[in-house]
């Protein structure tokens, strides 16, 4: 069975860092595109940063500067550094990763279950 499974959310003060992880598992071939969004409670859930398999990142605007998207390759896993996060980044956090998985004539976009960051002020 194909997981994706985040870690390293958590409550900080505003002002202060957290790292998110989030490793894929299962019969995998590849990992393509990898990806963290993000939704607070009432909103959609929005774009944070993705990362393709050649290392290409992508951020949305509010982030830019304070977060940094990164990847291990061997062990399937994307990481999202966050530095002096603010009250408004307070959301649940969830990794995407686009997988190559056996048996599945095409690749498939995975989720993982989320992961809450809170940032008091």
């Amino acid at each position: 069975q194909v997981q994706l499974v985040e870690s390293g959310g958590g409550l900080v003060q505003a002002g202060g860092s957290l790292r998110l992880s989030c490793a894929a598992s299962g019969s995998i071939f590849s990992v393509d595109s990898m990806g963290w969004y993000r939704q607070a409670p009432g909103k959609q859930r929005d774009l944070v940063a993705t990362i393709t398999g050649g290392g290409f990142t992508n951020y949305a605007d509010s982030v830019k500067g304070r977060f940094t998207i990164s990847r291990d390759n061997a062990k399937k896993t994307v990481y999202l550094q966050m530095n002096n996060l603010k009250p408004e980044d307070t959301a649940v956090y969830y990794c995407n990763a686009e997988l190559d998985v056996m048996g599945e004539p095409h690749t498939s976009f995975y989720w993982g279950q989320g992961t809450q960051v809170t940032v008091s002020s």
